[in-house]
């Protein structure tokens, strides 16, 4: 039995005590195996490669003993897959396809053929990779896209750096696109070299197999190890990569520093067509590579395998910014890098116009999804944070493969023709066009104040569940993780903010910027409440009221209204205020009075902002006690006082003293704030009353 200690490229994850849970099933073997293979970056990218099984079945028609083969369906990621994920097919009926096969030009018909091969009626759309694995005889198959083996795939003479690492044990086959040709192609390698223990595709990846679950992860793994070991061993003898280094990388504070002032110009450079959330990493192997002498002439090139360029485009843009570029002055980088985003408009267009066929779907967003910054970082956008992550991690990918192929020998890049016909492939476009529909408040980025509890939080999960990313931010570092701790940081993030400080509120917006690439919802829900007679109410009283309910509103609104003028894409700002702030009652003076500063500070800054597309509105709560935290201390004793009731009377009280008789919830200013973000779309500077109905808090 192998152990991690035989590797060093790669992770060992095979765990005998699990696998003996798992028993003789070898379809949740399989499903087991292409786990582990899939956790390891260094061996497939999230959403590549494919893997599969072949069982003996009863078919429940005639009875008989049949072949049927188990792979990823359309669309999964192996990291992930589970039973629902996959396909099962009758194996022979794959192989009877060869009957029908009409030839290169009609090799998007045999996918809907796939259908009819179908054993599992619970499947999974199959894949184009479906004939890859079912032409082949092996029980067990991985096509996987390790960083290594791409670099060789995409090495200029790759056949000869394959024969001479595995010698006679290793097919190779020329790049050409998945679909039933290439199936044949690999079938005929296998024929012409049998014993082999698996075969290269050119520009692409590899192909392992073995007649266990087992054999073929360890076939997989060490096919992978010994290529990498080739390569560093390479590098190790050429002493540079990538030329050598021509810039220095600034320090780590700084380059995020930089990487959150840029990163809204950015976005909303890239979100000229389209809105877009941002990525940011300063990950060594991006440095090495942004940094190199090499980076001019390798970065055009584009990448090499059409798992990496479907996420990343062809080719990236690079900024002609120093390193130690002044970015104090927004309207002076903007014209600095204007023009950059300009031509590679112009060159994607360009690149579509000469490759586009008769039938190619409309060219799609013509903006760069990688941005490179030579001692800075890497940026990435795309319709959805996990998307331009996981575009980050493609490029990164395809960063490793460069640099193997360059160790190597020199590194090639597919034909633009050929990349495009991936590209704009139909089937690439079907699978486009079957993805769900976007949640209203997709592509928004939100900060929401005092969201640690209370109505804060109610409004922070309710923009996340409408397809927004929210920077939950709170004074209480206990709330936060408490408000945080089930999302992936691909949906949410928690930030420590006081909203009374200036400092404060910029550092949590720069952590906006950093995370998602800038901003575009502020909802200021962070407050308290005293509620004193006029002679008890002191002067901290006053003050704190004042500091953190309209203080913290204008510093905040401030902070993200410059934001949201260097992203030129408009933005809303939500105040919560309160029905005290039209109405009087007692004991309330130093509340009352900062509640309706509050308001009319909203409306101020709704008549400012609007030349920009900021829309500035008020949700004006009232009665919220349950599940609101404001009422866990001396409010609910002072309210009830001024009431003459119990505090256990308060929310009966409250709700019969509204019009309808409700008792309000946080969770109903949240959808407060939802109409004016994604209903109420052309209002600014209004009030929505949530509050059940008060005839003295009408604003008309």
């Amino acid at each position: 039995m192998k152990t991690k200690s035989n590797y060093k490229f790669v992770n060992y994850l095979w765990d005998e005590s699990k696998v003996k849970e798992i028993g003789d099933d070898q379809v949740s073997l399989f499903l087991y195996r292409s786990n582990l293979l899939g956790s390891d970056l260094r061996i497939t990218n999230y959403g590549g490669g494919n893997t599969s099984c072949k069982t003996i079945e009863r078919d429940p028609i005639t009875n008989d003993e049949v072949e049927v083969m188990w792979i990823k369906g359309s669309g999964g990621d192996i990291g992930t897959l589970k039973r629902d994920g996959i396909a099962g097919l009758y194996n022979q009926k794959l192989h009877d396809l060869k009957k029908v096969y009409r030839g290169l030009e009609h090799e998007d018909e045999m996918v809907a053929l796939f259908n009819h091969c179908i054993f599992d009626l619970d499947s999974r759309a199959p894949s184009i990779d479906t004939p890859l694995h079912g032409l082949l005889p092996f029980k067990h198959i991985d096509h996987l896209h390790p960083d290594a083996l791409i670099a060789i795939a995409a090495a200029e003479d790759s056949e000869k750096i394959t024969k001479e690492i595995w010698g006679d044990t290793m097919g190779w086959v020329p790049w050409q696109r998945p679909g039933f040709d290439l199936a044949l192609k690999l079938e005929e390698c296998l024929n012409e070299n049998p014993g082999i223990r698996g075969i290269v595709l050119g520009s692409h990846g590899v192909f392992t197999w073995g007649d266990t679950s087992y054999e073929s992860y360890i076939n997989s793994l060490e096919v992978i190890e010994s290529a990498s070991q080739f390569i560093e061993d390479k590098v190790a003898k050429n002493g540079t990569v990538f030329g050598g280094q021509k810039i220095k990388s600034l320090a780590p504070d700084q380059r995020t520093a930089k990487a959150a002032i840029l990163a809204p110009l950015l976005r909303g450079l890239c979100s000229s067509q389209n809105a877009m959330i941002g990525h940011f990493t300063d990950d060594e192997k991006v440095l090495e590579y942004i940094n190199s002498s090499d980076l001019e002439r390798l970065a055009p090139m584009g990448t090499s395998c059409p798992d990496h360029f479907l996420r990343t485009k062809i080719k990236p843009l690079i900024l002609n910014l120093s390193p130690e570029e002044d970015l104090s002055d927004d309207q002076k980088i903007l014209e600095k890098i204007s023009s950059s985003f300009e031509e590679y408009r112009k060159d994607y267009q360009a690149y579509y116009d000469e490759c586009k066929h008769p039938n190619s779907p409309a060219v799609r967003d013509t903006n760069p999804v990688v941005i490179l910054y030579p001692g800075v970082g890497m940026f990435t956008f795309a319709k959805n944070k996990q998307t331009a992550r996981v575009a980050s991690e493609f490029y990164i990918n395809a960063i490793n493969v460069m640099r193997g192929a360059e160790a190597i020998s020199k590194y090639t890049s597919l034909p633009h023709q050929e990349a495009f016909d991936i590209e704009y492939w139909l089937l690439e476009e079907a699978k486009l066009q079957r993805q769900p529909k976007e949640k209203p408040l997709s592509r928004k980025v939100a900060l929401v104040t005092g969201s640690g509890g209370g109505i804060g939080r109610a409004i922070a999960e309710k923009l996340i569940d409408e397809g927004a990313n929210v920077v939950f931010t709170d004074i209480s570092e206990d709330y936060l993780q408490e408000a945080t701790q089930s999302y992936h940081t691909d949906q949410a993030i928690g930030c420590h903010c006081d909203v009374t400080s200036a400092k404060s509120i910029e550092a949590a917006i720069q952590k906006a910027s950093l995370q998602f690439g800038g901003l575009d919802i502020i909802v200021h829900s962070a407050g308290l409440a005293i509620s004193k007679p006029l002679a008890d109410t002191t002067e901290g009283d006053w003050n704190i009221l004042q500091d953190v309910l309209v203080k913290g509103q204008f510093l905040l609104s401030k902070a993200a209204a410059s934001l949201m003028k260097k992203q030129n894409m408009g933005g809303s700002i939500i105040n919560i205020v309160s029905k005290n702030g039209l109405v009087s009652g007692p004991n309330n003076a130093g509340y009352g009075t900062a509640k309706a500063a509050q308001l009319h500070l909203s409306r101020l800054l709704a008549s400012e902002l609007a030349p920009h597309q900021i829309r500035v509105n008020t949700v004006n709560p009232d009665g919220v006690i349950i599940g609101s935290k404001i009422w866990e201390g001396d409010w609910a004793e002072g309210r009830a006082k001024a009431y003459g009731i119990s505090v256990e009377e308060l929310p009966s009280f409250y709700a019969k003293r509204n019009l309808l008789n409700q008792i309000i919830r946080p969770e109903d200013i949240a959808n407060g704030v939802f109409a004016f973000l994604a209903i109420l779309d052309k209002s600014t500077g209004n009030i929505i009353n949530v509050d059940g109905g008060v005839a003295n808090a009408f604003v008309r």
